[in-house]
């Protein structure tokens, strides 16, 4: 299982016209962790009560934060500004392909050899842009575009 947190105590924070986050919980160390809303779902504890699918709510350069709604808050007997036992795990999370992974995919497509004759600032570029996407389908497609010009 990938913990995102594992029986920390954090705090139910309130914050007033936020709609479905105005009671809500912010995950510590989650800033770095990539995707969109429905892309990061996670389930586990929240006190004694189990989570099951939640979605994270994601604020570019922020941790991540999870709803905490009217029937959690009830069945916890806890309110804003209160302390509760937080353990959290994705559920699925859309991975980023790794530089081993575009370089095992040249090898299958047989185009890494004409990869590793380019000039290393070059190869370096290509891999810094393929990683840099921000989502797996966009890494596939520059990937792509790469095997079809080292065919060439």
């Amino acid at each position: 299982m990938d913990y995102l947190v594992k029986d920390e105590k954090l705090e139910l924070k309130y914050e007033s016209g936020k709609g479905a986050w105005t009671y809500h919980i912010q995950i510590p160390n989650t800033k770095h962790i990539a995707g969109k809303w429905g892309d990061l779902k996670v389930s586990g504890y929240i006190d004694e009560y189990k989570l099951e699918t939640k979605n994270l709510f994601t604020i570019t350069g922020q941790d991540k934060l999870i709803s905490i709604n009217q029937e959690i808050r009830s069945a916890i007997n806890k309110t804003g500004g209160d302390t509760v036992t937080v353990t959290l795990y994705l559920l699925n999370i859309k991975e980023q392909i790794t530089e081993e992974q575009v370089l095992d995919t040249f090898k299958e497509a047989d185009v890494l050899k004409s990869f590793e004759k380019m000039p290393e600032e070059e190869r370096h570029e290509i891999l810094k842009k393929i990683l840099s996407q921000r989502s797996e389908e966009k890494q596939v497609k520059m990937i792509i575009n790469h095997i079809d010009k080292l065919t060439k």
